[in-house]
C-alpha cells in the first residue's frame, strides 16, 4: 500500500536523503520517495504504519502530516504566527536603532537630516548582520533554498554560498561607517537584483521557502519578502542620493 504525506523542514538535497533514510528504518516501510520542492513523501508499506511512528523516526526539525491535516492547520494558522520570527527581528532592530539615534541626539548637536541618515545607517547594519547570522547557521540549507528563485544563484550556484558573507560585510560596513557611498551603492545594486527573483516567485504564486532567514525558519515567499528587499533598496537609494 502507498500513502502520501506532507513533510516540512527540508531545505536541501541532503535533507531529502536524511528524511528518506530515517523513514526507511521504520518497520513495515519498504520504499520512500521524498521531494523538498513539493514537500511530499510517497511511502510504500507492507501494512499500515501509524503517523506517530513516522514522526518519531524523523528529527525534530522535520514535520510529517497527512495532506488533510496540513490544509486544516494552514487555515487555522494566523498571518502573525507564520511571520512572527521576521516581525520580531524587525522589531528588535528598529528598537535598538531608535535607542542609538536618541542617544546620539542627546550627546551631539545634530541636524534632523543627520539623525535620519544615522538611523538608516544603523538599521541597515543591524538588518544585514541579523539576517546573515541566520543564513550562516545552515549555509548549505540556505544556498539550496536561494538557488530556487534568485536569478543569479540559479546560473551561478557559488553566489548562493557567497551571499551571506556579502550581507555580513555590508552589515559591518554600515555600523562602522566604512566607505558609506560604496557600501550604499553595493547594497542598492545587490538588493535590486535580489528583488527580481522574489517578484517572479510571488507573482507566479510559487509555494517555496523564503531564504531570508536561511533554513532555520520555514517562511513562505510572500509580499513580506518584497517589502523587506524594497525597504533596503529605498534606504540605500536615499543614502546614495544624499552622499553624492
Amino acid at each position: 500500500m502507498k500513502h502520501t504525506y506532507k513533510i516540512t523542514g527540508m531545505a536541501c538535497a541532503s535533507c531529502e536523503e536524511k528524511v528518506k533514510n530515517s523513514l526507511l528504518q521504520v518497520k513495515d516501510v519498504t520504499s520512500v520517495t521524498v521531494s523538498k520542492d513539493t514537500e511530499l513523501a510517497i511511502i510504500t508499506m507492507d501494512k499500515h504504519v501509524a503517523l506517530n511512528d513516522l514522526k518519531e523516526a524523523l528529527d525534530a526539525q522535520y514535520n510529517i502530516e497527512t495532506p488533510a491535516e496540513v490544509e486544516i492547520n494552514e487555515e487555522v494558522k494566523s498571518w502573525f504566527e507564520i511571520y512572527k520570527p521576521i516581525l520580531l527581528i524587525f522589531f528588535y532592530i528598529v528598537l535598538v536603532t531608535t535607542i542609538m539615534a536618541l542617544q546620539s541626539m542627546k550627546s551631539n548637536q545634530m541636524e534632523p537630516t543627520e539623525i535620519v541618515m544615522k538611523w538608516m545607517n544603523h538599521f541597515m547594519g543591524g538588518f544585514f548582520l541579523a539576517f546573515s547570522f541566520f543564513k550562516l547557521l545552515d549555509l548549505n540549507g540556505f544556498a539550496e533554498s536561494y538557488k530556487m528563485y534568485d536569478i543569479i544563484a540559479k546560473k551561478i550556484p557559488f553566489w548562493a554560498y557567497l551571499y551571506p558573507f556579502v550581507e555580513l560585510g555590508l552589515g559591518l560596513s554600515f555600523l562602522s561607517n566604512l566607505f558609506p557611498l560604496v557600501t550604499n551603492s553595493i547594497t542598492f545594486i545587490v538588493m535590486s537584483i535580489s528583488i527580481i527573483g522574489v517578484l517572479q516567485a510571488v507573482l507566479n504564486k510559487k509555494k517555496i521557502q523564503c531564504a531570508c532567514l536561511g533554513a532555520v525558519f520555514n517562511l513562505p515567499m510572500s509580499t513580506i519578502t518584497i517589502i523587506e528587499d524594497a525597504l533596503m533598496i529605498l534606504m540605500s537609494g536615499i543614502m546614495v542620493f544624499v552622499l553624492v
